[in-house]
């Protein structure tokens, strides 16, 4: 058989090692789907050009580095294990590399790598060994009947939290398709999961991964299948919840008294709440393919992540048919800055100014307002001129120049004129910045949301506070 460009395609992107082809001055030529899926990229042209010190993937990237060199001088390495740093998260990797000869020159190297991290942890923490699906459990669904008798149920599941991995998992949402079995597809990104590694330790972020993927599967034990994707990223395979109103009951039901998300974990020095975004589409009735599946899955995630995350969305074609996920990437916080800067320039007045600003407070945030509480002490909508709270109290919430709470608690205790404004007209979550005049409070700039616990990001915190020094 003829090597075609094609086939090489096909066979390099089905691995599920991570595999990279380099310049002889070690800047990227080409990567596999597997190494763009590890590092959340939608293509390669962000990379393509670069060498590993100009993505950052190294806190120490010199031994790499002499490592690359060597092969560019005709050795080649097998499983050296290293580390790399993975959407904030330092991991643990084996690597292979090897040069790449045109006839006797050597014009480049090739690599493959995989990620061994959760391997190592499960080594080194033997209390956090789980099993949530044993092999009863699994002969239930045909796939699983036969492939139980053929390989271990240890590489079926993910060694860290016990469910499905990744491989597996996908390997089954195929099966179904081949056997045109309705299934709901559903991704669940862990918020802000760096925030417990850099806050209570890894221990805490593994203990995160486990203590949800278990109360995922037992939630939905007997009629779904929950899985790893790989990081923070969980999935679920739901074989009863395809129509409209049943899904939309499920993901009610999940975000609100489920006990799987929205809850509070004890570490050893500390507790926080987690949450999840949660992206979901349906065979066949979305699509026909695991890649028309998957894409649908993603824009949902993505549409989820730019919303403020710890919320879902089910694919609607309707609705969603129309959102392009570079199209929401190209509103990047610099974009809305620059767009911000120039729209206010055309006014003096305050009111002038916060009315041109509000579309794009309102695109990039996912808010349906814009409030502003001036010296008066009454929080008056932007859009809205019928809106008018007492909110006498704010300045006692906002000792600093940004506040932000993903539920009211602290607002409640510090500012109750403040919180019984937002209760009034169902906010649950609120961002708050002071705006300034020179060194004086001029008044405070409000964003509110009526969905409980949303998460306010460092950069929609920043494009507030960004506007207010515009006022």
């Amino acid at each position: 058989m003829e090597m075609t460009a094609t086939l090489f395609d096909s066979i390099i992107n089905t691995s599920q090692d991570c595999v990279f082809w380099k310049d002889k001055d070690r800047r990227f030529i080409g990567v596999n789907k597997a190494f763009l899926d590890y590092y959340g990229f939608d293509s390669a042209d962000i990379l393509i050009g670069k060498n590993d010190e100009d993505m950052g993937w190294h806190s120490d990237p010199e031994p790499y580095k002499q490592d690359e060199l060597r092969v560019l001088s005709g050795m080649s390495t097998y499983k050296v294990q290293g580390k790399c740093i993975i959407r904030g998260e330092e991991r643990d990797i084996v690597a292979s590399k090897r040069p790449l000869y045109d006839g006797d020159k050597i014009v480049g190297l090739v690599g493959s790598f995989v990620d061994i991290t959760d391997v190592l942890r499960r080594r080194n923490v033997s209390e956090h060994a789980q099993v949530i699906y044993t092999i009863d459990k699994l002969r239930k669904y045909s796939f699983f009947d036969k492939l139980v008798d053929e390989i271990s149920l240890e590489e079926i599941l993910d060694p860290l939290t016990g469910v499905l991995s990744r491989a597996y998992a996908t390997q089954f949402v195929q099966s179904l398709i081949d056997e045109h079995i309705p299934f709901t597809f559903t991704m669940l990104d862990l918020d802000n999961f760096k925030f417990f590694n850099d806050n209570y330790g890894h221990s805490a972020g593994d203990k995160v991964l486990i203590t949800v993927s278990e109360k995922l599967a037992e939630y939905t034990d007997g009629y779904a299948l929950a899985g790893r994707f790989g990081g923070d990223e969980l999935l679920l395979i739901d074989l009863h919840n395809t129509d409209p109103e049943d899904k939309r009951s499920f993901f009610e039901r999940l975000y609100s008294d489920s006990g799987v998300i929205r809850i509070r974990l004890d570490f050893d020095n500390g507790s926080s709440y987690v949450t999840a975004t949660s992206g979901s589409a349906t065979y066949p009735s979305d699509g026909d393919s695991f890649d028309k599946i998957f894409s649908l899955v993603d824009k949902m995630l993505y549409l989820g992540k730019s919303s403020g995350r710890n919320c879902y969305n089910i694919y609607d074609d309707e609705k969603h048919r129309d959102i392009e996920i570079t199209k929401l990437a190209n509103q990047g916080i610099f974009t809305v800055m620059s767009k911000l800067r120039q729209s206010l320039d055309a006014a003096d007045d305050l009111g002038e100014k916060l009315k041109l600003a509000l579309p794009h407070i309102v695109g990039y945030l996912q808010v349906e307002d814009l409030y502003y509480v001036g010296r008066d002490g009454r929080m008056r909508a932007v859009a809205y001129a019928d809106f008018d709270e007492e909110a006498a109290d704010i300045a006692e919430l906002c000792r600093e120049d940004v506040f932000s709470e993903n539920t009211l608690e602290q607002v409640e205790k510090r500012s109750p004129d403040f919180c019984a404004a937002l209760k009034k007209n169902g906010f649950e979550s609120v961002m708050t910045v002071r705006v300034r005049r020179k060194d004086e409070v001029y008044g405070y700039l409000v964003c509110a949301v009526k969905r409980s616990m949303r998460i306010w990001q460092e950069n929609e915190c920043a494009i507030l506070y960004y506007l207010a020094g515009l006022l």
